[in-house]
């Protein structure tokens, strides 16, 4: 997991120019962590709850200081209990791996997921919507499932996108419709999700719920490999079996290229 990925260029506190804040995420999305944590260090011990999630973030990552969990695990704490729906979501994640050689605590992971969601951060919706799916960390409930992932959805999460096209191919508590499935799962393909890009190009081949369109199926699912999914594996054959050499080229050459730009 990457803490920082979840931080930067992600805050939802307006912030002006000259504002430390803003000149420490400048800093660390340069790469300068150093200065970024000596611009958050002070507002940290300050109670600016977002300074304390990077601040911990840093530590769970060894960006600018060494790899400390439990050092990480006081400031993110700090950040959630203040309130902070970063904060609270990273704590959350904190909690699904093991803390210094003590076994993960689920209960906590999913109170804070479910708090920085509330509060409408996107991937903590989208996790809290895998765990309610999942059935592990939580008792299953499908329906608050697909209402978090259309909430995450709409903030622009594509594993919910894919979770959602999952739900109306499998009919999931929800009745079965090929063509929200595919809808779905072509603005998760777009923004690079490659099990939806699998799921895409399978649709594709088969024409369920988009036309068929084989050559555009073979170059979903040459990016879904590219990608790691494992779904597209049992597709990739049958999908090359049924086109010509030529067809197979031109699939590999727009596979190549740029992903189309996504659709609003």
């Amino acid at each position: 997991m990457r803490w920082l990925d979840r931080v930067l260029g992600r805050s939802s506190e307006p912030a002006l120019e000259a504002d430390p804040m803003t000149q420490a995420l400048a800093a660390a999305n340069a790469g300068d962590y150093e200065r970024a944590l000596s611009i958050w260090e002070p507002l940290a011990r300050a109670g600016v709850a977002r300074a304390q999630n990077n601040i911990g973030a840093c530590f769970a990552e060894g960006l600018g200081v060494p790899v400390d969990r439990s050092l990480a695990l006081q400031w993110l704490r700090l950040s959630a209990e203040a309130g902070d729906p970063v904060g609270e979501r990273n704590y959350a994640a904190f909690h699904m791996q093991d803390i210094e050689g003590t076994d993960a605590d689920y209960g906590i992971a999913a109170d804070f997921y479910r708090r920085a969601a509330e509060k409408g951060d996107g991937p903590a919706q989208d996790m809290l919507s895998w765990m309610l799916i999942e059935g592990e960390v939580m008792p299953a409930d499908p329906l608050a499932s697909r209402q978090w992932a259309e909430k995450a959805a709409g903030a622009g999460i594509a594993t919910s996108m894919t979770r959602l096209g999952m739900f109306y191919h499998n009919a999931h508590g929800v009745e079965r419709d090929a063509q929200k499935a595919a809808h779905w799962w072509q603005l998760a393909a777009e923004k690079g999700e490659a099990d939806a890009q699998a799921m895409l190009g399978a649709a594709l081949h088969m024409g369920s719920g988009v036309e068929k369109d084989s050559i555009a199926a073979l170059v979903w699912l040459i990016r879904a490999q590219a990608g790691g999914s494992e779904l597209a594996k049992p597709f990739v054959g049958p999908v090359r079996d049924s086109l010509s050499a030529a067809d197979i080229a031109e699939a590999e050459r727009r596979a190549a290229g740029p992903l189309p730009e996504a659709k609003s």
